[in-house]
């Protein structure tokens, strides 16, 4: 097979595993939301957050690393399995440690503490699978992953439901039952790493010493960078509101994020093509601005649409309880169109050698995140966190220009002029919705705002017959 088509194949299984998944993620979501009611959906999200966070420990950037060394070698896939395991050894007790004091001695509530230990199986499961992948990845095997990650999240899903339905569920038994897929994904990535590269590929060594540390450093920092800009908001509510202000906040949160995976496979296109480009800046100039265009195109609407039919969309999937989840959607929904460009800004950097510019990027993203909830959640609340997640992604995605565009000669005003008639068509397609919506039923109004779009990007020429080419040309080269 060659490696234009392998890239096609692994693209087509992750977006189409990705959609699958946060399909089945968001209902479960929103039935668990719907069944227990703000306070205690707060404390749910706010314990899988902690894990999550207590997670990057458990990892400390060796899957990364394990990813590139095993696609340099093949053959090397059993040894660097092996030596990841013997490092996992040594973290996972104190991980769990770690989730079994910190808590406590953050004085969270009993009910908290108790979801973080029982959590404590899925942070074990998905630490080792997410090793296991690592190794599939690097053999060009993502269709194991795809297969698993979906699978994994309907078993969560369908025994979660269940539980629910018939009323048997509590918080600490809805933990558990997502520990069930966690611990599918471990049981099946293992099985198909045995299959591929032998039983031994189970069993840790050391041989290697700290050298894989090192090589995981960069990895590590950039890990724990994102982690904590992405969970440090609801640990904040809580301390500073109560776990009914993370409850709140997890519905925007989960409704806005469920549409961050979109662009990742065509950024996951976009990167190896880049990188064939990366000493012409001419080339790089043009990829880089029909990438701007691509994502500009798939968010516009999405973050206008939301922002047009939030009260609706929140009604419909979560009930009347969380009202209060309709404004902080309709600001949070915005960092999405920062994340949508920043991927292609990102893609440069790598492409081009800059990684250690976007860590530090991220780095500092993080630290004005965590200050920007600090001070804004006391003064205005939930309204606060999303503010503060749209000035920590304007700044990550200002940054990256600063440091990337000029390097291959692009400009803020190209940018306007590939860019601006798809946002005047979502901004026309959202007006469009808001002032219908009143008098036909919604979904006839999102229906209008769709053909709406559709003919505004092409009155005004938004749209055209070389993009749709030149993004199919770069899925199917390398």
């Amino acid at each position: 097979m060659s490696s234009g088509t392998r890239l096609a194949q692994n693209t087509l299984y992750l977006t189409l595993a990705s959609v699958g998944q946060k399909t089945v993620a968001f209902l479960y979501f929103a039935l668990i939301a719907r069944f227990l009611g703000v306070e205690d959906t707060g404390a749910y999200f706010l314990a899988l957050a902690i894990v999550m966070i207590i997670l990057v420990l458990d990892d400390i950037g060796m899957t990364s690393v394990l990813i590139r060394q095993v696609a340099r070698s093949n053959e090397d896939a059993q040894l660097w399995s092996r030596t990841i395991l013997g490092i996992k050894v040594v973290t996972i007790p104190i991980t769990v440690a770690v989730a079994f004091v910190v808590p406590e001695l953050l004085h969270y509530s009993e009910l908290v503490i108790l979801l973080v230990r029982i959590a404590t199986l899925i942070l074990i499961a998905d630490t080792l699978s997410l090793s296991f992948y690592g190794v599939l990845r690097g053999m060009h095997k993502l269709k194991y992953e795809a297969f698993g990650l979906f699978v994994g999240q309907v078993i969560t899903a369908i025994v979660g439901t269940i539980l629910l339905v018939t009323g048997i569920a509590t918080l600490p038994i809805l933990v558990l039952a997502l520990a069930t897929g966690s611990i599918w994904n471990m049981i099946f990535s293992a099985s198909r790493v045995v299959h591929h590269t032998g039983w031994k590929s189970l069993l840790p060594t050391w041989k290697m010493g700290w050298k894989p540390l090192k090589m995981a450093f960069a990895f590590f920092l950039a890990a724990t960078f994102v982690k904590v800009y992405s969970y440090a908001d609801s640990v904040i509510l809580e301390r500073v509101l109560d776990e009914s202000a993370v409850g709140l906040y997890a519905v925007a949160y989960k409704l806005t994020y469920a549409f961050q995976f979109i662009p990742l496979a065509f950024v996951a296109a976009l990167y190896p093509t880049m990188s064939t480009h990366s000493n012409d800046k001419k080339e790089l100039k043009r990829i880089l601005l029909d990438a701007f265009w691509y994502v500009s195109l798939i968010g516009a609407p999405i973050v206008f649409g939301i922002w047009a039919v939030a009260p609706e969309i929140i009604e419909f999937f979560y009930g009347s309880a969380f009202t209060g989840s309709v404004l902080p959607l309709q600001v949070l929904i915005f960092v999405l169109l920062f994340i949508f460009l920043d991927f292609p800004i990102g893609s440069l950097l790598n492409a081009t050698d800059r990684q250690a510019i976007k860590t530090g990027i991220m780095g500092v993203t993080m630290i004005i995140n965590v200050g920007a909830n600090l001070i804004l959640i006391p003064i205005y609340g939930v309204i606060g966190a999303c503010v503060s997640a749209l000035i920590s992604f304007l700044f990550m995605f200002t940054a990256g220009w600063i440091f990337a565009c000029p390097s291959v000669n692009v400009r803020v005003a190209d940018l306007f002029r590939s860019t601006h008639r798809i946002y005047l068509s979502a901004i026309a397609m959202a007006l469009v919705v808001f002032l219908v919506k009143s008098f036909v039923p919604i979904f006839v109004a999102i229906l209008v705002g769709a053909l709406i779009y559709l003919g505004m990007t092409y009155f005004l020429g938004a749209i055209r017959k070389d993009h749709f080419s030149e993004g199919w040309r770069m899925l199917v080269k390398k």
